[in-house]
């Protein structure tokens, strides 16, 4: 159970606090001195304070600084009373993760204090970099032998101890916050604090406030002042999640910050210098954004200090197998199950599903999976539905490179009507790719594998070609194989195809 210490000297307060949040999962422990938060720290081990401003044998800013001095990643939410704001956001200069006004929205609060621990979390969740099968009772693990992840666990090792931004890229699903709090655990900045920002979840405006702050009246809806991630995490290291999706004023903004480490808040004329390390992650191709004009190429280089390239599910082999046990021990201990192992019919759809969501999909289908079993052993029949469906459909219809079966040639209104059959949610979604996977397979044969003309044909870059046969697991090497054999004139070509196969297969 997620655990708060509540300081504050309003017994009202302690009611209504713990009122709220027991039924979110916290276990509320409330004392009213600075003396008895720090004796009470010692057994508590709280995931997150809840400081009054005010107390009666200190101020809050004091507390606060006793408070980190034991704990320098134990988030502290200040509750202000009206006209004491000012102190409050100089604590959260000092390290602060945010405050309430009295009298206390529950709703504002309770989600105030998840993101608290889930930041708890981020800081101080060891993240170990072994090919373990057992997982500890508290971390999170890359459990991998393959070369590509052995690649990744150099790549932390050799840039962890440098202050210079991290580049994270990788698929939905492949781990790359669990990247960003290795690299950050592992440096020099490990006692400093550690904040995630995800800039595709916000607002272009949200985005900028949550980033540099704002002053008051600097826009609707800002009554006061706010200090911003950038000022609050200085010294410390700050993890840009999705940084391909920040508007072109927030990459002006951010470049100005990486160049200089100053900036100013949202309606603001005063410079603020800072001290941060940037880790970013993406999944997009930022190459192809900024030959696009999506994203600016100076704040690309800027970012690109050091790229850690993250490999895809499919691309990690026999490391699936230690994912299906590693997650299997994690979940029986979460779940109080004891499913000891895979039976055979299962492990082959697991072993044969193309896994789009990554290791994030795996665990998800897992846990659904031992929540429907119930002996020792998962079968086939506890997967979700649409793991055989989409063996089925690869094996009795166009698979994944577009080559009809060999029994029939599928037309699209035959597996539209196939589709509907089965009261999909999802048709418009499933017929497109269905369709680019073909159009892409088709084009490349017709240019024997080179890629260069393919996309020239298709009217689009390069790099978004190589993303897209990516994405739909198309192997260049089969579909050169579906045409005839090519003659000695096309030799040039046929050894462009295989440069261009050989480019996907260490992309």
């Amino acid at each position: 159970m997620k655990k708060l210490l509540l300081v504050d000297d309003d017994r009202a307060v302690h009611v209504l606090v713990n009122r709220a949040l027991e039924n979110a999962g916290f276990d509320v422990h409330a004392v009213t001195t600075k003396q008895a938060a720090l004796e009470a720290m010692e057994t508590l081990r709280p995931d997150v304070v809840l400081l009054d401003i005010i107390l009666p044998d200190c101020s809050g800013l004091e507390a606060f600084q006793q408070i980190r001095q034991r704990d320098s990643h134990l988030p502290v939410i200040f509750i202000t009373g009206s006209g004491t704001s000012d102190t409050a956001i100089e604590a959260m200069k000092l390290g602060g993760f945010d405050y309430v006004h009295k009298p206390i929205d529950l709703d504002q609060l309770e989600a105030l204090v998840e993101r608290a621990v889930a930041s708890r979390r981020l800081a101080t969740v060891p993240v170990g970099m072994r090919d373990i099968l057992e997982p500890e009772e508290k971390g999170d693990a890359f459990v991998g032998r393959c070369a590509a992840m052995q690649e990744v666990f150099k790549a932390i090792g050799r840039v962890a101890p440098q202050n210079i931004p991290v580049l994270i890229r990788g698929e939905s699903g492949t781990g790359k916050e669990l990247v960003a709090r290795a690299v950050f655990q592992h440096g020099a900045r490990a006692d400093g604090p550690f904040l995630a920002v995800n800039c595709a979840a916000l607002s272009e405006t949200l985005l900028e406030s949550e980033l540099f702050g704002h002053e008051k009246g600097s826009f609707t809806g800002a009554h006061e002042r706010r200090i911003g991630k950038f000022e609050q995490c200085s010294g410390g290291t700050i993890f840009l999640d999705e940084v391909g999706d920040m508007t072109p004023l927030v990459q002006s903004k951010v470049l100005r910050l990486l160049q200089e480490q100053k900036f100013e808040r949202v309606g603001g004329n005063e410079t603020i210098s800072t001290d941060v390390r940037i880790i970013s992650a993406t999944n997009r191709d930022l190459e192809e954004m900024c030959e696009e004009g999506e994203f600016r190429s100076d704040l690309f280089y800027r970012l690109n200090g050091f790229t850690i390239n993250l490999p895809t599910l499919n691309e990690r082999g026999d490391d699936r197998v230690m994912l299906f046990q590693h997650f299997l021990a994690l979940l029986n201990r979460e779940l109080t199950r004891e499913v000891e192992g895979i039976a055979p019919d299962a492990l082959h759809l697991l072993m044969e599903y193309d896994w789009p969501g990554n290791v994030r999909e795996l665990q998800s289908v897992l846990k659904q999976a031992m929540l429907q079993a119930s002996g020792s052993v998962l079968m086939a029949v506890h997967l979700p539905d649409y793991i055989s469906e989409a063996l089925s459909e690869r094996t009795s219809g166009p698979n994944a490179h577009g080559k009809a079966g060999d029994s029939e040639r599928w037309s699209i209104t035959s597996l539209i009507d196939q589709h509907l059959a089965k009261n999909p949610d999802n048709l418009y979604g499933d017929m497109l790719a269905w369709l680019e996977t073909n159009l892409l397979s088709r084009v490349l044969q017709h240019t024997k594998g080179n890629q260069s003309e393919a996309a020239r044909l298709l009217g689009i870059t390069r790099g978004s070609l190589r993303n897209k046969i990516r994405s739909h697991n198309i192997s260049i090497s089969q579909v050169v194989s579906l045409n005839d054999e090519v003659d000695s004139a096309d030799a040039p070509v046929e050894e462009e195809a295989e440069q261009d196969a050989n480019e996907v297969a260490t992309t």
